[in-house]
């Protein structure tokens, strides 16, 4: 731990050197007042470190120092990443930029083009805020190297982030990430990092038509496109993407919820901009009870994640959202019916109904690390999801998570069982027959203090439980160690009898989770609301015992 006047040292040498007249005013306040106690607090949480360059890129909270997402520190991430490249051997290579709508996103992009630039490297940047996934389809359709995508997905309004792929289209992974991290580690003062006023590229509209164009490939010719959706971009950047891939498909034109609808980076109507979060769906179940669509979609911010909710009466006025299970399975259940052929993949975390549902089709089916860095890497990729709202129906235009081909495909299929007199809970019922009632849930903890996340996981190790809702352990992994067909991690899973348990820190915000599954036989469709009773109380029991053995 570095002592105050080593604090003061590092913050002032910082000041001297940053390039934004922001961050420079907020940093000088600070070290006016920089003998007061919320000062001394603010510079240590600061300048004690630095923001760690990983799997996930960079992410964190707005603000000037090292531990925080500012220009000084995208500038030596960029210059890391060019010199990683260069180190490769792509002394021209070409680095698409993408960017969101959150505060700096822009500033953030046009940095990375102009460190691209000075590098020797070719720079072009998507011509405005757009979602993720078509700068994803932008790297492969291009033919770059690599690709940035500045934006922290769903996390709070004073957060950013930056997210590095490589040249198949797919994020960095081990051991990518650790030479990047050493690029960046080796930069040193930001003057010795050229950074022309020009000389990168701002693409037109031509790169998003043809994502557009490739959209229209999701569908099966031909197919109904009747349903009728609510959709919301959660003040993100999704709205005119999805609307024109609606559009360019013949599905009626989504009702837009109003008040989300407009990209604002301050997302003034959610605590937190991610539809899993409570209370972030709110606005759109409203205006589902005026409008009385089919479905309701939502993206997150940066519309790579796709959420869903479904009319759970005749009157269509009260809503339940699915779970990013129940969209993953059956959307495997769609692409069987149409005959996909390929391997089926997924995160450890999710649902084990979509090895069920690929085995049963006789295709292939792989599970990977969390994150679609893995799932983007699999063998053969037809088709992956993870729970967390992540659909990858379109492997061959985007090697990544994408939330515009998601709401298609999900409306196609809420338009052929519409056409049926059925709906998406129709479907559900059918596979819990088929293949017993997968019922899925999560205990998600935030903390302030990270350490409490390292204390749950080191109880957990020291002292195992054996038993979980009454279930016994039959199995307990520590994944730290790898298995035969996963690459190690910090998680533990745990095999119970009818039921399966995970314990992971989150890769992207200060969360321990904790991922349950329960496998429930199911007969007939008579059996159906017994066994979900049953899987509800062993999914709250799995939590309360979860909970207590963790200490959280």
């Amino acid at each position: 731990m570095q002592d105050h006047g080593e604090l003061i040292t590092r913050a002032q040498a910082w000041l001297d050197e940053d390039p934004d007249p922001e961050t420079r005013e907020e940093l000088a306040k600070l070290l006016a007042a920089a003998d007061t106690p919320e000062a001394r607090a603010e510079l240590a949480a600061r300048f004690g470190g630095t923001l760690q360059f990983g799997t996930a890129g960079l992410r964190g909270e707005l603000g000037a120092g090292p531990m925080r997402m500012n220009r000084s520190v995208v500038i030596r991430a960029a210059a890391g990443l060019a010199a990683y490249l260069k180190g490769k051997g792509h002394t021209d290579g070409l680095v698409v930029v993408g960017y969101d709508a959150r505060h700096k996103s822009a500033d953030f992009a046009r940095d990375t083009a102009a460190v691209m630039t000075g590098a020797g490297l070719r720079a072009a940047v998507l011509p405005r805020p757009l979602p993720t996934p078509v700068l994803a389809f932008a790297i492969r359709h291009l033919g770059a190297v690599a690709g940035v995508e500045v934006t922290a997905s769903h996390n709070p309004p004073r957060d950013n982030g930056y997210k590095v792929y490589l040249g198949d289209g797919s994020q960095i992974v081990p051991p990518a990430d650790g030479e990047i991290a050493a690029e960046i580690a080796a930069v040193a003062a930001l003057a010795d990092v050229p950074r022309p006023d020009s000389g990168w590229e701002v693409l037109g509209e031509d790169v998003l038509e043809a994502y557009l164009a490739r959209t229209d490939a999701v569908l099966a010719d031909g197919s109904p496109r009747t349903a009728r959706t609510v959709y919301t971009a959660m003040h993100g950047v999704g709205r005119d993407t999805l609307l024109a891939a609606f559009a360019r498909a013949g599905f009626p034109e989504p009702v837009l919820v109003a008040e989300q609808a407009e990209p604002d980076p301050d997302f003034p109507t959610v605590a937190f901009p991610n539809p899993e979060e409570p209370g972030a769906m709110d606005l759109a179940f409203a205006t589902a009870r005026a409008a009385r669509p089919d479905l309701v979609i939502a993206n997150d911010p940066d519309a790579d994640r796709c959420a869903v909710a479904v009319p759970t009466g005749a009157e269509r006025t009260g809503w339940r959202m699915l779970r990013g299970d129940e969209v993953g399975a059956l959307l495997a259940a769609h692409l069987v019916r149409r005959g996909a052929r390929g391997t089926f993949a997924e995160s450890i975390v999710s649902s084990s109904l979509l090895g069920r549902i690929a085995g049963k089709a006789g295709v292939g089916y792989e599970e990977t690390l969390t994150g679609f860095k893995w799932i983007a890497r699999v063998d053969g990729l037809r088709y992956g999801y993870e729970e967390a709202l992540g659909y990858c129906v379109d492997p061959e235009g985007v090697r990544d998570k994408d939330g515009i081909t998601a709401a298609l495909l999900v409306t196609e299929l809420a338009s052929e069982l519409k056409e049926e007199g059925r709906t998406l809970l129709d479907l559900l019922d059918d596979l819990a027959v088929e293949h017993g009632l997968h019922a899925t849930d999560q205990l998600s903890v935030r903390v302030e203090d990270l350490s409490l996340i390292a204390d749950a996981m080191r109880r957990l190790r020291e002292q195992p439980p054996t038993r979980l809702a009454g279930l016994a352990v039959t199995r307990a992994e520590d994944l730290t160690e790898g298995t035969k067909t996963l690459p190690p991690t910090d998680g533990l899973r745990y095999a119970l009898e009818g039921a399966r348990v995970i314990v992971r820190p989150s890769g992207t915000e200060p969360k321990l989770k904790c991922y349950l599954e329960v496998v429930v036989p199911v007969a007939d469709r008579a059996g159906l609301p017994a066994a979900h009773a049953r899987a509800a109380e062993l999914l709250a029991a799995l939590k309360r015992d979860l909970a207590a053995a963790a200490g959280i």
